[in-house]
């Protein structure tokens, strides 16, 4: 039997060396996708026998991404990484009908700008009546629907701004009008 430590050539560079792990790991980080998994397992084949262990020990490095790096450099194709189909989906994916839902329940009340400067519509229903309604009317269940928060976004996109009608406001104190306080009672003469 061969003894494995007798075996194990000696590395051409020392990754146990600070500069060595610094140098390296900078050089890791200004790559990205397949260059990156690439330099990484060419470093490992650099390191020889146990080089995925060692970098993972003394560099920090996923031997995930270094066994994927080294099987795109022997089957000489690249991975293309789907960075756009990450992530959270929009909410009318799940529920395609939302948006249609959302501006059902709110055309009938919507109203437009007073004074007719922008084309603006605005909705006197909040966003948490706008959920409690879908709800309700239209038959979504709460632990499928999005948030009240969504849901006042997905108004906004539709063109919808929640605003209070404005009411009539009262008028200031005019200066003829009397401060309970500083106001002294007339006192009649006899």
């Amino acid at each position: 039997m061969t003894d494995h430590k007798r075996s194990v050539e000696s590395p051409a560079i020392d990754i146990s060396n600070p500069e060595v792990q610094r140098l390296l790991n900078e050089t890791k980080s200004q790559l990205q996708g397949h260059e990156r998994r690439v330099f990484m397992a060419r470093v490992v084949q650099i390191l020889g026998r146990g080089g995925q262990f060692k970098a993972e020990r003394e560099l920090g490095w996923d031997r995930k991404t270094i066994i994927k790096g080294t099987k795109e450099i022997k089957s000489n194709i690249s991975c293309v990484d789907n960075f756009s189909g990450r992530g959270r989906k929009r909410s009318e994916e799940h529920l395609p009908n939302l948006l249609a839902d959302i501006k059902e329940i709110l055309d009938p009340v919507c109203q437009t700008d007073p004074t007719f400067r922008t084309s603006d519509l605005y909705s006197p229903l909040t966003a948490e009546e706008v959920h409690r309604r879908l709800i309700k009317d239209k038959g979504y269940k709460a632990d499928v629907l999005p948030t009240p928060r969504t849901i006042l976004t997905k108004m906004n996109q539709l063109g919808f701004e929640l605003k209070k009608v404005s009411k009539s406001k009262p008028k200031k104190n005019s200066g003829d009008r009397c401060n309970i306080r500083t106001c002294t009672p007339n006192k009649s003469s006899g």
